[in-house]
């Protein structure tokens, strides 16, 4: 029984994908169950994570998204088993039950950006009715599952849109969005934006999808892409607002922490992995998973998905989502 794996180079900098053969699982312990993998979603493997975590072999499992036969859930980070294999070894405490309704794809291309998207508007910014939220980049898969919890708790969304076939299809959503700020040409100021549209008062919550901490000159050309500079994002925040950032070199200077301290704002760094770094939480994170599954069925989330990938072409796929290249969620179907 084959598995899909990476390896890092010398350099850490390059990755291989590779199947290799994998030995028969062991017998199954207690409060672990076999799972017959039915699809698996395909995310960004993040290697830095894994060097400062010591976690040093010379092969890595590749998917962790899975959905089987009767249970469904996120392989931890130090799991031995890749999702990208028919069957696996998993402990209960990382699975919830699938409804009958979601499909085998949906349930694995949605779990980790719902889980994302909990961890970012419930448990970082206390989103509430009534609340403004901006979502950086809303037409990406995850996006788009922000956008939709958020609207579902009652909030006032606005999101940037960087291509005009982003800025249509978050124009199509239902319910509407706010407003959307096309920044695809470089010329719009999203601070102007979001201060129009609230009347100067500034949002209460700001999703980001990674921000620009010098100036143009200074900030190297892959960096750009048209991203909003951290002094944006700080003078688009409201008072008592809250930016939750998925930026983990985030630098500020003096005087960015004391208009912070005027506002009264926090600052919170997205890292949906701390639920399965410590087991104290353990129960919030099961409750996450089992409430992203009712969401998926009663059709609050209606996740991005790509067409089905088969597992020959695995590993094509995943070089395209390792360099972040792809808009749709990507699944592979067993």
């Amino acid at each position: 029984m084959k598995g899909l794996y990476f390896q890092q180079s010398s350099t850490n900098e390059e990755i291989t994908f590779v199947f290799q053969e994998r030995e028969n699982l062991p017998i199954t312990e207690d409060n672990f169950v076999k799972l017959q993998v039915k699809a698996c979603a395909l995310s960004q493997i993040n290697t830095k994570l894994m060097a400062e975590m010591k976690m040093k072999k010379d092969f890595f499992p590749v998917g962790r998204e899975i959905a089987g036969i009767v249970l469904e859930g996120i392989l931890p980070l130090d799991s031995e088993d890749p999702g990208l294999c028919e069957v696996v070894r998993v402990h209960e405490h990382y699975l919830v039950h699938k409804p009958e309704k979601v499909t085998w794809t949906e349930a694995a291309g949605t779990i980790r950006d719902g889980v994302r998207a909990y961890t970012a508007l419930h448990y970082l910014s206390h989103l509430s009715p009534g609340k403004s939220v901006l979502i950086m980049d809303g037409a990406s898969a995850f996006g788009t599952i922000a956008i939709q919890l958020a609207h579902h708790r009652g909030a006032k969304v606005i999101s940037t849109a960087c291509s005009l076939e982003d800025k249509q299809f978050l124009e199509r959503l239902r319910p509407s969005i706010a407003r959307v700020i096309d920044i695809s040409n470089g010329k719009v100021h999203v601070a102007e934006s979001c201060l129009e549209e609230t009347g100067g008062l500034g949002v209460d919550i700001v999703l980001d999808a990674g921000v620009r901490l010098y100036s143009k000159n200074d900030e190297p050309a892959v960096k750009l892409q048209l991203l909003p500079h951290k002094h944006d994002i700080i003078t688009l925040l409201g008072v008592g607002g809250h930016w939750v950032t998925t930026e983990e070199n985030l630098q500020l200077d003096p005087p960015d922490s004391h208009c912070l301290f005027l506002k009264g704002a926090t600052v919170a760094f997205l890292n949906d992995e701390v639920w399965n770094l410590s087991n104290v939480q353990q129960g919030k994170y099961l409750c996450i998973l089992k409430d992203v599954m009712e969401k998926l069925s009663t059709g609050v989330f209606r996740p991005q998905l790509d067409e089905p990938i088969p597992l020959y072409e695995v590993k094509v796929s995943m070089e395209v989502v390792q360099k972040n290249q792809g808009r749709k969620k990507q699944v592979v179907q067993f």
